[in-house]
């Protein structure tokens, strides 16, 4: 995202999620569409329970959207500008290239967005290739962002992802995606971390880490109790004073690394830096820190169907189901159902410090874009004077 399309693209909608969000007009379509393409995951984390569904229940895995279902939903959607998939791991499905050329085809994103376990390294080569080869084809420079998982160094990563060797093939696939990057320009190679009870008396070394790799960008997120990841009750997030500690320390390091980083990596990193500081605020005050826009700027889809306006709230409140309106998005978006969920969050009955909306969120708050811009800006001029 550039100023030229947040001006053109993003402002515009923004507009029409502060109008939707008062009750004035109904709610335009989602700025940013999270779509879970699986729940399959060969990964036993210790912060996500998502991978026992189908070992508890294989019957499921059946009933995932097929790519048909898929593409008539995505003609019933309309543009989206941020596409995010999720899982599960979503490189389990083979389709995963052909899911992406249809939200290429049908929602015409300004980004796409792919994280991995990396347990499978030739499987997200291979898949990652066919992918910007689609967007290729398509004639716009989309970048496409794909984030392999670090939750530790060496066998502390196993550790907390319950896979021996998950560390040497997430090295593997950061490799292959590397090689990649010098192929295709428009992909960028991320790295994210969960930052748990598990992992946070080591997040200076992980980033220390990370911040050799050569990666475009660095994220964490907290790790929080999910409807979707089935790990309710489990005791995985640090409390807000922990986490205040962290990110301060953790921000310290983004600012000292991003100077020298290209033009999309220094707007994600002043978005980030912003976003650290409202997911601690939202800990230690319990309450939405900004007016939260779940069901108005995001939507996501989970492999059945289900649309939900964030992953969070997920199956306890559901906006609707797809299948069940005809594969119609717009049908389940704008029903009384939908209505009723976004009431209780206008209300303020849920806060959480979920990453994916919170950037939305800041979009949508001017004092908290302006944040951001000034970042940039002071980022750009540093590189310029090194």
């Amino acid at each position: 995202m550039n100023a030229s399309s947040y001006l053109t693209d993003i402002l515009p909608r923004v507009v029409g999620y502060w109008l939707a969000r008062a009750g004035l007009i109904p709610p335009p379509p989602p700025m940013t569409l999270t779509f879970s393409v699986t729940n399959r995951c060969q990964s036993r984390c210790f912060t996500c329970q998502i991978w026992r569904l189908y070992r508890d229940h294989p019957e499921r895995a059946a009933e995932e959207l097929t790519l048909a279902e898929i593409e008539a939903i995505f003609r019933s959607l309309g543009h989206v500008y941020f596409f995010n998939i999720s899982g599960g791991e979503p490189y389990l499905r083979a389709d995963l290239p052909e899911i992406v050329g249809l939200a290429l085809r049908y929602l015409r994103p300004g980004v796409v967005h792919i994280p991995t376990n990396g347990l499978a390294p030739e499987r997200v080569e291979e898949g990652t290739r066919r992918i910007l080869e689609k967007i290729e084809a398509c004639g716009r420079r989309i970048p496409l962002t794909v984030k392999p998982s670090l939750d530790g160094v060496g066998a502390e990563h196993d550790r907390i992802r319950g896979v021996p060797g998950n560390f040497e093939r997430v090295l593997d696939t950061l490799a292959r995606l590397k090689g990649l990057r010098r192929e295709f320009p428009n992909l960028h190679v991320e790295v994210g971390t969960v930052v748990s009870t598990a992992n946070m008396d080591h997040l200076d070394e992980i980033a220390a880490f990370v911040h050799s790799l050569d990666v475009e960008s660095y994220r964490n997120e907290i790790a929080e109790q999910r409807a979707e990841f089935f790990n309710q009750g489990d005791p995985i997030t640090p409390s807000a004073e922990q986490y205040q500690r962290l990110m301060r320390d953790f921000s310290d390091r983004t600012r000292a690394a991003t100077g020298h980083k290209r033009s999309l990596a220094q707007l994600t990193e002043s978005l980030r830096l912003v976003y650290y500081d409202v997911a601690a605020r939202i800990l230690a005050e319990g309450r939405q820190v900004l007016p939260c826009y779940a069901g108005w700027s995001n939507a996501h889809i989970n492999p059945y169907g289900e649309v939900w306006p964030c992953c969070v709230l997920g199956y306890d409140r559901p906006l609707g189901d797809l299948r069940a309106a005809g594969l119609d998005f717009r049908r389940v978006w704008r029903s009384a159902q939908a209505a009723e969920v976004r009431r209780f969050i206008r209300a303020g009955g849920c806060a959480c410090p979920l990453a994916n909306q919170a950037y939305s969120n800041i979009l949508c708050d001017p004092v908290s874009t302006a944040r951001a811009a000034a970042l940039v800006l002071r980022f750009r001029l540093r590189g310029k004077g090194s």
